[in-house]
């Protein structure tokens, strides 16, 4: 499989070529062409919202990790991942990690879960994480962190046991998806459901035990909070109308409320979506059917059209409920890495079980920032945090300072970026130029590892995992037809 036609962003040295690319393939991303000092730069201001201060505009984004143990307990490779999310210098710490609330609701056999006997070790991982902070950035640099924990059930996607034996449970009968589950897709009962919504109560209890400050509600990348969006087939109290398809959110939103009055409450949310893709014969993807008549969709974007602003009219219509539920820190994302990953994260070189993008990864991002600039303009008084930045490589910085100047986002979402450069943020905020030989250059060996159930890292950048066994058996899985 060879690399697609686009230049590489490394190639874009100054700020005209960025801008001349930019307008030859389509892709609206707006930048400041130079840094401000530290001591002016919008990324370093901080944000208060709901009697929380948090000390800068970076936010680390949860990760899927593939490094824990069968029990789901951190590992010593969790608890070094952790660690650098607290030398980033990033002041808002999204989850971190996502935790299964549930044994089957893990995504891979190594997926952390939180229950009674994995807490102390899970609380292990917030201390380590902010001793780290302290140690880097002074004895007190914690009074401005604000750290939380994403809770999640796989749903669709759950492979608790062995990497290769998918052991879906998903929301309803999808249309396109259920075709890829030859041995059968079970769906969860309304029953199944209450259930689940007492277990992420109960995690989320656990987290307030452990010190997280809040937890996130995952919905989104297809997993089963994201699922229920679209579950407009659905029969029964958890389906059809928009009521019952946020039942879940809401119910546990008052079941932490009841049961934790003091937990912090946030979703990340996948804002819109598109049809499944595939890889077609020439190992491009494509959209597996067409936009019409399609309807297990949240937030529905048709390629041809681009109406995003019809697309986002499903996500404004949850974040006025979350408005109303009181539920104020949103992190913008979109699509799935299962079905449409060139859409959820934008990349040059795709992993082993993916495709390699049918159009340049910039539009892509160009796509999830206007986004959530346009639900930021929609919703000014919720914390909006943007994703999708990564690709954007040594241009990151110029694009995230103009967006929050202007507004267009609260917080600068870091997700596969920081595990090759976790210190890009407090490079940035201290006037240091950017390490450029550790700047993530999306070559998805972070996700074809773990997708071949090897531990979760980066290979080309990281010196400890291109030293680590795993990345010599990744070379040779690679090489294998």
């Amino acid at each position: 499989m060879s690399a697609p036609s686009y230049p590489r962003v490394a190639s874009l040295k100054t700020a005209g070529a960025f801008r001349s690319h930019l307008e030859s393939c389509g892709a609206s991303i707006p930048f400041d062409e130079t840094i401000d000092a530290p001591q002016v730069s919008p990324l370093a201001q901080p944000f208060a919202l709901d009697g929380v201060r948090v000390g800068n505009r970076f936010c680390i984004l949860p990760m899927e990790g593939w490094d824990g143990t069968a029990d789901g307990q951190p590992s010593d490779l969790t608890r070094r991942r952790w660690q650098r999310f607290g030398t980033s210098g990033a002041k808002l710490i999204w989850g971190g990690e996502a935790v299964a609330v549930q044994h089957d609701g893990r995504a891979n056999p190594n997926q952390l879960v939180l229950t009674a006997a994995t807490q102390p070790a899970i609380a292990g991982l917030r201390d380590a994480l902010v001793a780290a902070h302290r140690e880097r950035f002074g004895a007190n640099a914690d009074a401005d962190l604000f750290v939380g924990l994403q809770l999640t059930h796989s749903g669709r996607y759950a492979r608790p046991n062995v990497t290769s034996a998918a052991e879906p449970r998903a929301a309803y009968a999808h249309p396109a998806l259920d075709r890829r589950f030859p041995a059968g897709v079970p769906l969860l009962s309304d029953d199944d459901l209450d259930r689940l919504v007492e277990r992420f109560v109960e995690t989320a209890s656990l987290a307030a035990d452990a010190g997280f400050a809040f937890v996130d509600v995952k919905h989104c990348h297809g997993y089963l909070g994201h699922e229920l969006l679209s579950a407009r087939s659905r029969p029964g109290r958890y389906g059809g109308p928009f009521e019952n398809r946020t039942r879940f959110l809401r119910t546990v939103v008052e079941g932490i409320r009841a049961r934790v009055p003091s937990m912090g409450i946030a979703v990340r949310v996948s804002v819109f979506d598109t049809v499944p893709f595939r890889k077609t014969d020439e190992g491009v993807g494509g959209p597996e059917r067409a936009a019409n008549g399609y309807d297990a969709a949240f937030g529905l974007l048709d390629h041809a059209s681009e109406d995003l602003d019809a697309a986002l009219a499903d996500a404004r219509e949850l974040l006025a409920l979350a408005e109303r539920l009181g539920v104020h820190w949103i992190c913008a994302t979109a699509g799935s890495p299962y079905y449409n990953p060139h859409v959820q994260r934008p990349a040059m070189f795709p992993p082993s079980d993916g495709y390699l993008p049918p159009e340049d990864p910039l539009v892509g991002v160009a796509r999830q920032l206007r986004a959530t600039a346009h639900l930021k303009r929609a919703f000014p008084r919720l914390a909006i945090v943007g994703s999708a930045y990564s690709y954007l490589q040594e241009w990151l910085p110029h694009v995230a300072q103009h967006h929050v100047r202007h507004g267009l986002t609260d917080f600068v979402g870091l997700g596969r970026m920081v595990l090759s450069y976790p210190e890009l943020p407090a490079d940035l905020l201290a006037g240091r130029p950017l390490q450029r030989k550790q700047i993530c250059r999306t070559f998805s060996d972070c996700t074809t590892g773990p997708r071949l159930g090897l531990v979760s890292g980066c290979y080309p950048l990281d010196d400890f995992y291109k030293a680590h066994p795993d990345a010599e058996r990744l070379r040779e899985l690679k090489t294998e037809p």
